[in-house]
């Protein structure tokens, strides 16, 4: 039997690797400005070295997931720590806004390498139930924290040691990584055997940066802009071909019939919609804070540590409860309690004092959490170990279309609202209606107890 601390050493090594990824789409937030004025970068410079990041971990997640199934998943994780340590600290190190812009779009593909077979190296590592909730449950709370924190963690640097420790503070947390996954974490099955769809990846690229690019644009352009609508349609035409060719394939990324699965689907569109209302969320508050009632980026990050707090408690906790509920119950609570909270913020008024905002933020930072857990199980639980990268890497990658769609909804409301307080509570409102549809979904497609724990019993 592995000691205690033994156990726990798989689930250090992929939560420190997935905790980079997500803390350096948040943490460039507040150094962007800096960066900007010492290596004189445009604003067409500055949005590439926050958004290229963001575009190439979305739109290479399948891929990662699928070169994970087919060459290991151990292999292709360790390969993406490498390679985002070494292009953070190129990155460190930029001379220049065109060579950061480069190092970040090379970090993006290795934060794509990282994520899907984090949860696939997490379902290999603990396969019992219980032991297994827990760890899709710190997994997950590494998400809220690690994007909550940037802004605050951010601050800090740029205020002391400067920008470039941004980057440079990757590096001892890569290495790291790298070394306990070596260390502690088998060897995952190869299967050389499956072919890898390159038409298909391609389709997925395509469909998700010219969805990502068009969301993005739609807060800066309008949403009935001529570019923003044509990169939305082609997106749509990216996805369609990419059902076409899968349907096709000898070989697809994820078989059409577990593709379109209940539990599968569901729980990606689940990801979808909590990750739109959270980071939604999070994203108009700072804005709030820092606009409105002029906190500077470190008060910002401290008047959102509350709901960060909440998704670690609340992801130890679901992971606690899922063994005697299931995972059903706790999604549905969940998502009405981040409902709840959402549309708490909305009701409060337009200049609410920060002491009534407090619980609402936690709600939604607890219920995201405690919802968390089950919705990562239920996709992982519905794909067969053949398939867990892949599995993964689509759920991770619809979390990717709701955050973005959630801060883009967000910005454009408060753009084109007249009046800056009736778009926080409008965008707030929306984010509460897509967790009421995520507790909806989850009612109908997340299973009370998964296929694989009632083998277990």
């Amino acid at each position: 039997m592995p000691s205690p601390r033994r156990s726990w050493a798989p689930l250090l090594a992929v939560c420190a690797g997935y905790f980079m990824v997500i803390l350096d789409v948040t943490v460039i937030n507040v150094a962007v400005p800096v960066i900007g004025r010492e290596l004189s970068a445009s604003l067409t410079g500055i949005q590439w070295i926050t958004d290229g990041y963001t575009l190439v971990l979305a739109g290479f997640l399948l891929t990662g997931g699928a070169l994970g199934d087919r060459l290991g998943n151990r292999r292709v994780f360790c390969s993406g720590v490498a390679v985002f340590t070494v292009s953070s600290a190129a990155c460190a190190l930029a001379p220049t806004a065109p060579f950061l812009v480069a190092a970040r779009l090379v970090e993006g593909l290795g934060a794509a390498l990282i994520v899907p077979g984090s949860l696939a190296l997490l379902q290999q590592a603990y396969p019992e139930r219980a032991a297994r909730s827990r760890a899709f449950g710190l997994w997950g709370s590494m998400a809220g924290i690690a994007a909550s924190a940037g802004p605050l963690l951010g601050g800090l640097l740029v205020s002391t040691v400067g920008w470039r420790w941004v980057f440079l503070i990757n590096l001892p947390v890569g290495v790291a990584c790298l070394v306990l996954t070596l260390r502690h974490v088998a060897r995952s099955p190869r299967r050389a055997g499956r072919a890898l769809d390159w038409p298909a990846q391609c389709a997925v690229v395509a469909a998700v940066a010219l969805l990502t690019s068009a969301l993005n644009e739609a807060g800066r352009r309008g949403w009935t802009d001529p570019a923003v609508l044509a990169g939305a349609g082609l997106a749509v035409l990216a996805a369609v071909a990419f059902v076409v060719r899968e349907r096709l394939a000898r070989s697809p990324v994820l078989p059409l019939g577990l593709l379109f699965s209940p539990a599968l689907s569901g729980g990606a569109g689940i990801g979808l919609l909590f990750n739109f209302g959270f980071y939604g969320m999070v994203f108009t508050a700072s804005l709030e804070f820092q606009h409105q009632r002029g906190y500077s980026a470190l008060d910002t990050g401290l008047a959102l540590f509350p709901a960060v707090a909440m998704t670690m408690f609340a992801s130890v906790l679901s992971g606690r409860l899922t063994r005697r509920t299931g995972d059903r119950p706790l999604v549905v609570s969940g998502m009405l309690l981040a409902a709840l909270g959402l549309a708490g913020w909305a009701a409060a008024g337009a200049d609410a004092a920060y002491a009534l905002l407090v619980v609402p933020m936690m709600a939604a930072g607890f219920g995201t959490s405690f919802a968390l857990t089950g919705s990562t199980a239920t996709v992982m639980g519905a794909a067969p170990e053949a398939y867990s990268g892949a599995a993964s890497a689509l759920f991770n990658t619809t979390r990717q279309i709701g955050s973005a769609t959630g801060v883009a909804l967000g910005g454009s409301l408060l753009a084109s609202a007249g009046d800056y307080g009736t778009g926080i509570r409008t965008s707030m409102l929306i984010g509460a209606l897509a967790y009421l549809a995520a507790a909806g979904l989850a009612w109908r497609r997340v299973p009370a107890k998964s296929r694989r724990s009632d083998e277990e019993t």
